[in-house]
C-alpha cells in the first residue's frame, strides 16, 4: 500500500509536477492571510493552496519585463541532456531464515519465505523491481545480483568496495548491521510475500529490544515498507552525497566568504564533511588567460557564435549592450577550460561585485555563473562556502541547476529572494524566458533576469553562516517582480510555519531549486555524517 504523499508533493519520484490549481471561486489572499478564517501559525495546506490563484494574479501584473517575456516565448528546449553524475551502486541482499520442523515446538517465526526454492524467487521479483525503478529514475544506478544470505551471521562475508549502499530485504531474521556502508531495510507488507522484518525491525533491531533508539546511525528514515517510490527518494539521496563529495571547487581571486563565520567555518566543515579540495587562480592567472583567449581569433568566432545563437532564441530579451553578453562568453571559455584542466567542477568569483574582478572581464560574472549552472557545473556569486555546500548536493540530488539569491524578511507567509546570476534552465530540461539587463549594483555589464514559472512547486534551503545548520521548506513561486533590486526575483508561499522562520531565520543566502525535496535533503545530510542539523519547516 503507498505512504500517502502531501499534495505538494511530486506524484511521481522523477518528474516533480506542479499541483492542481485551487477550486474556482476562492477568493482567499495568499499574501496577505487574515480574519477568523485564517490560521494563527503558518499556513495550512488549505490556505497555501487558495492563496495561489489571487497572489499568482496580483504578481503576473507587478511588471511590463514579465508580459514581454511571455509574449516572446515560452520554455525553449535544451539541445543537450543535463549532464549526470557518477551512478549510486546498489547492493540488494535478501536475508531470509530455513527453519526446521520440531515436534510439539514453536520452530519457526513469521514469514511467507523459508525455502531456498521461495528465496530465488523472491530474488527474481526483487530484481524486477528494481530494474524498473532504474529506468523510472532520474540519475544513474548501478544495480548489482541479490544476494541471498540464509542467515545474518554471513552478512560479514561480503565485499563491499563496489557499493554505495545496501538494501536488506529483512523476510528473515536480521537485527544488525556489521558493515560500514549505508543500508536501507526494505519490508514487504501488502507488496510480495509477508517479511518477518515487518514485526521486528523496529524492536529487534531500531531498538535492540529495547525501548529506545540503540542503533548508532539508524532510525525509521531507513525502513521502507512495500514503497517504491519511498526507495527512489532515498537513492536519490545518496546519489546526491556521493557526488557532492569530493567536489574540487575553483576559486577564482580565492576563497573569500560574504561573512565573517562563513570564513572561519565553512573551509573546515568543507573538507571535514564533504571533502572538498580547492585549486586556487589569481586574478592575474585569470586576467592572463583572458588576455590570451581575446587574442584567439578562433576562440573569439566561437564565443561571437555562441553570443548570436543566445541572442536569437525567441524567449530571450537583451536590455544591455551586446557586448557585455559576448565578454561573459569570453570569461566563461576561461572557466571552462580551467575547469577541464584541473578536475574542478564549482568554481566563483571572490570579488564578485569589487571594481578589480568586473573591469577584468569586462561585466560582473552574474551571467557568466548563469551561463555555466545550466551547462551543469555549480558557480555562485563570491566562493563562499556556506551557500556552495548547499548548492551542490541540491543540484546533485535534483539534477537541475540551483538559483542562490539573497533572502529577505518573511512576513505574511511570503518571502522574497532575489539576485543576480540566475540559472535559466531551472528544471534541468529547457530554459526559462529571460531578460539580460546590467548586474544592479552596478548598473553595467550583463545580468540574467529569469521569468520564473508561476505556481512552480520549490524548495528552499536557507544555510546559516557558521555552516552548521541548514533551514528548509517547500514553496510556491506566486510572483517574479522587478522591485529595484538584484534583477532575477522569487516571490514565495511558504508551506509551513513562517512565522517560526521569520523568528528563527539565520544565514544571509537562500538555494532554490525547482521541485519538492524537502525528505532527500534530510535524509542526505545525516548520511553525510550528521555535522549539519536540517530544520525544516514544511
Amino acid at each position: 500500500m503507498k505512504t500517502p504523499r502531501n499534495p505538494l508533493s511530486s506524484q511521481e519520484p522523477s518528474v516533480h509536477k506542479n499541483v492542481e490549481d485551487p477550486p474556482s471561486g476562492v477568493m482567499a489572499c495568499g499574501c496577505h492571510l487574515h480574519g477568523a478564517g485564517a490560521p494563527k501559525n503558518g499556513l495550512s495546506r488549505r490556505y497555501f493552496l487558495q492563496g495561489l490563484g489571487v497572489a499568482s494574479v496580483a504578481a503576473g501584473a507587478l511588471t511590463l519585463s514579465a508580459a514581454k517575456a511571455r509574449a516572446a516565448g515560452e520554455r525553449v528546449a535544451a539541445e543537450s541532456p543535463f549532464p549526470r553524475g557518477k551512478p549510486v551502486r546498489v547492493k540488494p541482499i535478501l536475508v531470509f531464515d530455513v527453519p526446521v520442523r520440531r515436534d510439539q515446538e514453536s520452530w519457526r517465526s513469521y514469514g511467507a519465505i523459508h525455502t531456498v526454492a521461495a528465496a530465488r524467487e523472491e530474488a527474481a521479483r526483487i530484481e524486477k523491481e528494481l530494474g524498473a525503478l532504474k529506468q523510472q529514475a532520474e540519475f544513474p544506478m548501478e544495480i548489482h545480483p541479490v544476494e541471498l544470505l540464509d542467515s545474518q551471521t554471513k552478512l560479514r562475508q561480503l565485499g563491499m568496495n563496489d557499493t554505495d549502499v545496501c538494501i536488506v530485504y529483512a523476510a528473515g531474521y536480521c537485527t544488525e548491521w556489521p558493515l560500514k556502508v549505508p543500508m536501507i531495510m526494505f519490508l514487504r507488507h501488502r507488496s510480495g510475500p509477508f517479511y518477518l522484518g515487518l514485526e521486528i525491525a523496529h524492536w529487534r533491531f531500531l531498538r535492540q529490544s529495547g525501548d529506545v533508539p540503540a542503533v548508532a546511525g539508524f532510525d525509521m528514515a531507513d525502513l521502507v515498507v512495500d514503497s517504491q517510490e519511498e526507495l527512489l527518494w532515498r537513492l536519490r539521496a545518496l546519489y546526491g552525497v556521493k557526488n557532492a563529495k569530493g567536489t574540487k571547487m575553483l576559486t577564482i581571486g580565492g576563497l573569500e566568504a560574504y561573512s565573517a563565520l562563513a570564513q572561519e567555518h565553512g573551509p573546515r566543515v568543507a573538507r571535514e564533511m564533504w571533502g572538498y579540495d580547492f585549486v586556487n587562480v589569481t586574478d592575474d592567472e585569470f586576467a592572463a588567460r583572458l588576455k590570451s583567449a581575446r587574442a584567439d581569433a578562433e576562440v573569439v568566432r566561437k564565443m561571437e557564435e555562441q553570443t548570436a545563437s543566445l541572442l536569437k532564441l525567441p524567449n530571450i530579451q537583451l536590455e544591455t549592450e551586446r557586448k557585455f553578453i559576448f565578454n561573459s562568453y569570453m570569461a566563461l571559455h576561461v572557466c571552462r577550460e580551467l575547469l577541464k584542466e584541473t578536475g574542478a567542477s564549482n568554481f566563483g568569483f571572490a570579488r564578485c561585485m569589487g571594481p578589480g574582478q568586473i573591469a577584468m572581464l569586462g561585466t560582473p560574472p552574474c551571467f557568466v555563473l548563469s551561463l555555466a549552472n545550466d551547462e551543469g557545473h555549480t558557480a555562485y556569486c563570491h566562493t563562499d562556502l556556506s551557500h556552495t555546500m548547499p548548492g551542490v548536493l541540491l543540484r546533485w540530488i535534483a539534477s537541475r541547476p540551483t538559483f542562490v539569491c539573497n533572502s529577505h524578511h518573511p512576513h505574511d507567509g511570503l518571502l522574497l529572494v532575489a539576485h543576480c546570476q540566475a540559472p535559466r534552465r531551472m528544471n534541468g530540461q529547457d530554459y526559462e524566458p529571460a531578460t539580460l539587463m546590467t548586474h544592479y549594483e552596478s548598473d553595467y555589464g550583463a545580468a540574467c533576469k529569469t521569468h520564473y514559472r508561476q505556481d512552480q512547486v520549490i524548495t528552499a534551503v536557507v544555510p546559516n553562516l557558521a555552516c552548521n545548520k541548514w533551514q528548509g521548506f517547500r514553496g510556491k513561486i506566486v510572483g517574479s517582480p522587478s522591485y529595484p533590486a538584484c534583477r532575477s526575483q522569487m516571490e514565495i508561499l511558504i508551506d509551513g510555519d513562517w512565522r517560526r522562520l521569520q523568528r528563527e531565520m539565520e544565514g544571509f543566502h537562500t538555494q532554490i531549486v525547482y521541485g519538492d525535496y524537502i525528505r532527500e535533503i534530510g535524509y542526505a545530510l545525516k548520511q553525510a555524517g550528521g555535522q549539519i542539523a536540517w530544520q525544516c519547516y514544511t
